[in-house]
């Protein structure tokens, strides 16, 4: 796949980048370089390879999903501007 000069302009457009003509060729060259890696990448084999999280083997740290109140309810009401029975108090805004 090859990116064209109104290729570029169209993604510059649509990510919201200024670029200058005399810019869109060596933008042209960059984005065609990187699709040439993504298609060297799409021949490797890699049927049977499992997903990793880091090169270096390591089981992923888990806590248990629990909902708790933090254990500092006071702590965490303190700053608010209205509170009733532990919990916020906020204006009524749908009628």
């Amino acid at each position: 796949m090859s990116v064209d000069a109104a290729t570029v302009r169209r993604i510059a457009h649509l990510a919201r980048i200024a670029v200058k003509d005399e810019e869109v060729s060596h933008l042209q060259g960059e984005l065609n370089s990187m699709l040439a890696f993504v298609e060297q990448l799409a021949e490797v084999n890699v049927e049977g390879v499992e997903p990793m999280t880091s090169v270096m083997p390591m089981d992923m740290k888990k806590r248990v999903d629990v909902v708790t109140d933090g254990e500092i309810p006071d702590k965490v009401l303190a700053n608010a501007p209205a509170t009733e029975d532990h919990f916020f108090l906020v204006p009524k805004v749908v009628e």
